[in-house]
C-alpha cells in the first residue's frame, strides 16, 4: 500500500452493507457463535497493539485494520449504515460527541473517520494498561479519566484536549458514564461541549447504535452477539457553541434522540 494516499474504503456520504455478504468459514465451523467474531477480533487488535507498540503504526495501517473488524462484522450478519460521512470532511478540528452502547465503536469507527481527520478518543484510565489495546490507545494520544475524582477528569480532559485540538487533531467523547443499549440523557454530561468552547472548535455529533454486540452479563468485553441487530452511525452537521453551551448540548441530545427513535431503541423516560 502507497502510504502518500489516504486509504478510504468508505468515501461517499453514506454507506449499507451489501443484501449478501459471503459466509466466513471459521464462522461456519464455530457454529456461529461469538467465538469466531471475538478470535478475529482479537487477533486485529493484537496486530494493531504489535505495531503501535513499535512506533510504527501508520494511518493508513489504522484505517484498513479497523475496515477488517468492520469486515468481520459484516461475516457475522452484521448490517452497517453509515450517514452522514460528508460532515467528517470539514477541515476544522472538532470534538466529535456520541452515545455509547459497545467496544464495537472504537474498532470500527477508524475505518470511516480516520481517512478524514486524525482523532483520538477520551477512555478509562485502566485501559491503558489492557496488553496491545493500551498500546493503541497511548499512540494514538487518547486521553485518559479515572472516573474517581471528577474535578480532576475535567482538568485532564480541558487541557489534554485542548492541546490534541490545538495540533488538529479531533477528540471523541462519550459523556456516558458507561455503555449502556438505553439512552439516558440525564446521564450524558456536558464535558463535550465544554471542551469544545474552551479551545473554540466545533462539534459533531454522532448518534449510534452498536448493540449488536451486547455487552457480557459476566464478563462485560465478551458479551454475546446479536446477529439480527443492525448497525448505525450517523453524524450530524459541525456546530459552534453558543453561549454558555446549554443550547448545543441540547441540541446534540435531540439529535441523538431522533436517531435513536428511528432505529427503535429505548430511551430513558420515554
Amino acid at each position: 500500500m502507497n502510504e502518500e494516499t489516504i486509504f478510504n474504503p468508505y468515501p461517499g456520504d453514506s454507506y449499507d452493507t451489501p443484501e449478501k455478504v459471503k459466509a466466513n468459514l471459521f464462522d461456519l465451523l464455530c457454529f456461529k457463535t461469538r467465538l469466531s467474531f471475538y478470535i478475529r477480533n482479537f487477533y486485529v487488535f493484537y496486530k494493531s497493539g504489535k505495531a503501535a507498540g513499535t512506533g510504527y503504526f501508520t494511518q493508513n495501517m489504522q484505517t484498513n485494520n479497523s475496515w477488517e473488524n468492520l469486515l468481520i462484522t459484516e461475516s457475522c450478519g452484521g448490517k452497517v449504515h453509515l450517514r452522514g460521512l460528508n460532515y467528517l470532511d470539514d477541515p476544522r478540528p472538532a470534538v466529535i460527541i456520541s452515545n455509547h452502547m459497545s467496544l464495537l465503536e472504537t474498532a470500527i469507527m477508524h475505518a470511516f473517520i480516520r481517512p478524514r481527520r486524525d482523532f483520538c478518543f477520551v477512555i478509562k484510565q485502566q485501559l491503558f494498561d489492557v496488553p496491545y489495546f493500551g498500546n493503541i490507545m497511548r499512540h494514538l494520544e487518547c486521553i485518559g479519566v479515572g472516573r474517581d475524582n471528577p474535578k480532576n477528569d475535567l482538568k485532564a480532559v480541558m487541557e489534554e484536549g485542548e492541546e490534541r485540538l490545538s495540533r488538529g487533531k479531533s477528540v471523541i467523547i462519550f459523556p456516558q458514564s458507561s455503555r449502556t443499549a438505553v439512552f439516558d440523557p440525564a446521564h450524558f454530561n456536558t464535558i463535550g461541549v465544554k471542551l469544545a468552547k474552551r479551545a473554540n472548535v466545533p462539534v459533531i455529533p454522532c448518534a449510534l447504535r452498536t448493540d449488536f454486540l451486547q455487552n457480557g452479563k459476566w464478563i462485560k468485553d465478551l458479551g454475546p452477539i446479536k446477529r439480527d441487530l443492525p448497525i448505525h452511525f450517523t453524524f450530524g452537521e459541525p456546530m459552534d457553541v453558543i453561549g454558555n453551551g446549554k443550547e448545543t448540548q441540547d441540541a446534540i441530545v435531540e439529535f441523538i434522540k431522533k436517531n435513536l427513535r428511528e432505529w427503535g431503541c429505548a430511551i430513558a423516560g420515554e
